[in-house]
């Protein structure tokens, strides 16, 4: 299986705060430097890497004296601005030691929610690999609010792996791997290997977060690989601290923990359905639309019961069965009042209850993924 790393043309690497920050002590350049010899021999090897970077927030709570990392929503913005410049410089510096160009980009949730801004996002990622530059890439935590944020960068590096269907997403973290138990508190956990990403097993065996500089810790680690595979894209965990980390990984050794990809990849738009993680509305469906969603065909308007939220056409909602279990995502045809309207009504009915035409179906099977 580790064949299915080192066989790899496109990778994104994720590399955490506490490895950036060298646990908060302030940016580890030594570090920085060493990440971008390792990216360029990769390059030199003949693929392409996005790297996703934590450490904004971190960087600028060192750099105003802070002790801790604050709660207030305007004191990390502002930390993040502070940090976001030295770690761009930072980077900057050390891959120009190797000739190589790098391009900032920040993302906010709302740049992959919603269709447009997501394809502009992905053709400029691949441009930017084309063109041989290296993007350095982080969640713009400087205008960030809850309700638009990742949430953390192991989600976002996932959804950058979905974005630019790389082969394979490397996370380097301060842990050697995902165990069978926190092995800070079990001295009897044994490191996991490899095992396939869509095993819910391994949730189970994950904790909460690592340090109070990070936001993650490895159960953000086990769901992004469980949403990388969706696109098809085998994750590698590993410790960021042991030497040649990347190379080593990317040649296919067997270091730290990998969860690979099970199912074969999605539709570009289905896949971009799937870590839809904002929704504007939901439906609940009766039995007979459920059954028809599982056999791969449209939703028609007679199996709605309910209609929840309010939103646009085109908007994302995600389907539920009477019992209240996600069946899947779509983007629906009709706005919310629209939709209320013709619930439960036949679509020969459409034209004569909203007074004009339009789609026979609420959700065209298209432009849904069923879980």
């Amino acid at each position: 299986m580790r064949a299915k790393i080192r066989n790899a043309r496109r990778l994104v690497v994720k590399v955490g705060s506490a490895l950036v920050t060298n646990d908060g002590a302030g940016l580890d350049k030594q570090a920085m430097a060493d990440w971008a010899r390792q990216i360029a021999a990769l390059r030199e090897a003949g693929k392409k890497v996005a790297l996703v970077s934590s450490g904004a927030i971190a960087a600028g709570i060192q750099r105003l004296g802070w002790v801790k990392r604050p709660h207030e929503m305007h004191r990390l913005q502002a930390a993040a601005a502070v940090g976001q410049m030295g770690l761009v410089e930072a980077y900057e510096e050390a891959f120009a030691r190797h000739n190589l160009h790098t391009a900032q980009i920040l993302l906010t949730h709302d740049d992959l929610s919603d269709r447009k801004r997501y394809l502009n996002a992905r053709s400029t990622l691949n441009t930017l690999l084309d063109l041989g530059v290296v993007p350095i890439i982080n969640e713009n935590d400087t205008i960030v609010t809850d309700e638009i944020k990742f949430g953390d960068n192991d989600t976002l590096g996932a959804l950058v792996a979905n974005l630019i269907e790389a082969d394979a997403l490397i996370i380097l973290t301060d842990q050697k791997g995902l165990y069978t138990a926190d092995p800070r508190r079990d001295p009897a956990a044994e490191l996991i290997s490899e095992g396939r990403a869509e095993d819910r097993g391994y949730e189970a065996m994950a904790g909460g977060a690592g340090s109070g500089i990070s936001k993650g810790g490895m159960i953000t680690k086990v769901r992004a690989a469980q949403r990388a595979a969706r696109s098809g894209a085998h994750t590698c965990i590993a410790s960021g601290r042991e030497a040649d980390a990347l190379l080593r990984v990317g040649s296919g050794e067997t270091l730290g923990t990998l969860l690979y990809a099970g199912s074969t990849p999605l539709q570009a738009r289905k896949q971009w359905l799937a870590d839809h993680l904002q929704l504007a509305g939901s439906l609940v469906l009766d039995e007979g639309a459920a059954a028809a969603l599982r056999g791969g065909r449209s939703l028609l308007p007679v199996g709605v019961l309910e209609v929840r939220g309010e939103f646009e056409r085109g908007a994302a909602v995600s389907l539920h069965d009477a019992a209240g279990e996600e069946l899947g995502r779509g983007l629906i045809n009709y706005n919310s009042t629209e939709a209320r309207r013709i619930a439960r009504k036949a679509s020969s009915e459409i034209e004569a209850t909203l007074g004009y035409g339009g789609e026979a179906e609420l959700i065209h099977r298209d432009n849904m993924v069923v879980r």
